[in-house]
Formats: C-alpha cells, structure tokens, sequence
C-alpha cells in the first residue's frame, strides 16, 4: 500500500515535537506539518477553509459545531492544549472587585465570548463561586491590538447574551489599565499585568485552587483537541488509529525528555522538582489522552456548553470522537 501524504496544523508544543521531526514512522502516513504561532489561525483556517487534513481545533468550536449536526470534522481524543484558568482573570483594583460575586453587574473584556478559556473561566466562576454570569456584560475584542480576536466560524448562541464589541481604538487590556472595563478573562496575561499598578489577579492564589479542582473533581481544562477532515475520515478510516497511535508516541517521548535530569529540556532550574510534583499530583501523566482519563475534563465542558447556550443538549463523550478500540493514552 502506498503511503498517504496529509498535512497537520498545529502550533509548537513539546508533546508534538517527535512528530514534527519525523523522528519516528507513522503507519501509512507521509505528515507535512505545518506549525503556526497562534491557535487562533489554526481554527479560522480549518474551520474557515478546510486547508489542511489534519489539525489542532478549539475543542468548543468542534462540540458546538457537532451540537448542530453539521460538523465537517471528526476528533481525535488527543488534546495538545490544557490550561488552568483561574490565574487567567484579571481585574481593576479601583473597581470594588475583592471576590468574585463582585463581577456580577460589571463590564468584563474577553477576547471571544466563545473561547474555549471563556467557556471554562465562566463555568468556574458559577460552579466553584456561584457567579451569576448573566449578570455580567460583556465586552469582546483582542486583548495586545485593538480591534476583533481573529475570524472564528463558531456557530451563534441559542440564546441571545450581553456582549459588545470593542469599536474603540484601545484594546482589552489597555480599557481594563485606565477603568474602562471592571475585569479580564483572557487566554493568557495582557501586556499590562506587572506593569500597570492598578491591574491584578482576581485570585492571587490561583494555583492553589487549581490543584483543589483538580484533586476534588480530576478536571484539567482541555483548550484544543485534534481533528480530521470528515470526508478523508469517510475514504480512509485507517488514518485515525495510525494518527492517535502517532501522537501517543510523539507525547511519550516528551515525557521522557522532560525528565531527563542530565541536561533540562526547559530553562526551568527546578524542572525536575516540578515534575517529580506534577507526577505525584497528576499519577504520572498530566495530559493523557484517550477518553476515560479525561471524561470528567470533557464532561464539565459540555456541561458548562449547555449552561451557556452552545449546545441544546448534551452530547455523549463516546459521541465526540472516533472509535478506537482499545486505545490507551499513555
């Protein structure tokens, strides 16, 4: 059998740096990887034109997509991108925020009301610190540039939501520095944090309640899944279990080494202290892929899909994703 030549967009990660440089075969697969700097561009590329076969996707776009029966895509329980979101939420000291009831009735900026990190921050803040977030106006717009984040296809709300756009000339982050907005939920810290003195974190101790999460409730927030085109899936059904068994290598030997101690993989001093932590907390993976690892990460979103009018109902895990018998994520 010839092999077939695909094509995988996806932005630089550890985990997917094996397969990248072909450091190893992939059954029946010639992959051209094409690595991009932004998630953002990978999304409104795939979703937006199809351009590539294979591809990192913002896991809300691809369930609210799949929610109204037209997704184009099927996935692959493979999850490049996992973000704890507390210490992600910013906001202006001067504007009587101390906890976080205190947003309710406030304007808060965000880059894209439907950003997976949105969805997560917002379903954190009801479910941990019952935050009405219907009480909250919205203000959407990129967090370093002024105007719109990107060009998402995800499809509308079921049910209409306080959201403005930023018009203005100033970005997010720079309305939140001068008051103009109360807080941020961002999917990582605006240029003004560190630098402008009245900009702090909502929750100081945010790690500390993102390791509680996780211990109480084995939810560590997946970002961004991986996805295949669905008429190539339709023509070669093989690829998906050659695919999944080629990111769990790639993922394997990252592993490895990052706990090589000879020479540190990262300019972290205490990497291997840190990772010696991460194992005692995680039980020695912290990104696994597969479905029953992670069915408690994937059922809190879809929950926090529906609360937040993505999706009508929700969707069965087993629905999201390709069958792969007896696939293991390690």
């Amino acid at each position: 059998m010839s092999r077939l030549s695909l094509t995988f967009a996806c932005c630089r990660y550890d985990r997917m740096e094996a397969i990248r440089e072909g450091a190893f075969p992939i059954e029946g697969i010639d992959l051209n990887c094409i690595t991009l700097r932004s998630g953002r561009e990978v999304f409104d590329r795939m979703v937006g034109g199809q351009e590539f076969d294979v591809a990192e996707l913002s896991a809300s776009e691809f369930i609210s997509l799949t929610g109204r029966g037209d997704c184009p895509f099927v996935a692959l329980p493979v999850f490049p991108s996992r973000v704890f979101r507390h210490g992600y939420i910013f906001v202006n000291t001067r504007r009587g925020i101390r906890g976080p009831k205190d947003l309710e009735g406030k304007r808060v900026g965000l880059p894209l009301y439907t950003q997976t990190a949105a969805i997560w921050a917002r379903g954190h803040l009801a479910h941990q610190f019952d935050v009405d977030i219907d009480a909250i106006r919205w203000v959407q717009g990129a967090v370093e540039t002024s105007g719109a984040h990107g060009r998402p296809h995800a499809p509308p709300l079921l049910r209409p939501v306080r959201i403005e756009q930023n018009a203005g000339d100033e970005p997010i982050g720079a309305l939140l520095a001068r008051g103009a907005i109360d807080a941020l939920i961002g999917s990582r810290k605006p240029d003004e944090f560190g630098r402008h003195p009245d900009i702090a974190r909502l929750f100081p101790d945010y790690r500390a309640l993102e390791r509680q999460l996780y211990q109480e409730t084995r939810i560590f927030p997946i970002m961004h899944l991986v996805v295949i085109r669905r008429g190539l899936y339709e023509r070669e059904r093989w690829i998906a279990r050659s695919l999944y068994d080629a990111f769990v290598e790639s993922k394997r030997r990252a592993r490895m080494r990052m706990r090589y101690a000879g020479s540190l993989s990262t300019m972290l001093p205490w990497q291997i202290d840190d990772v010696e932590e991460i194992d005692a907390v995680f039980g020695g993976d912290a990104f696994p892929y597969g479905i029953e690892a992670n069915r408690a990460t994937l059922q809190a979103l879809v929950t926090y899909m529906v609360e937040q009018h993505f999706i009508a109902r929700p969707i069965p895990i087993e629905d999201l994703f390709v069958p792969l018998a007896g696939a293991s994520g390690t």
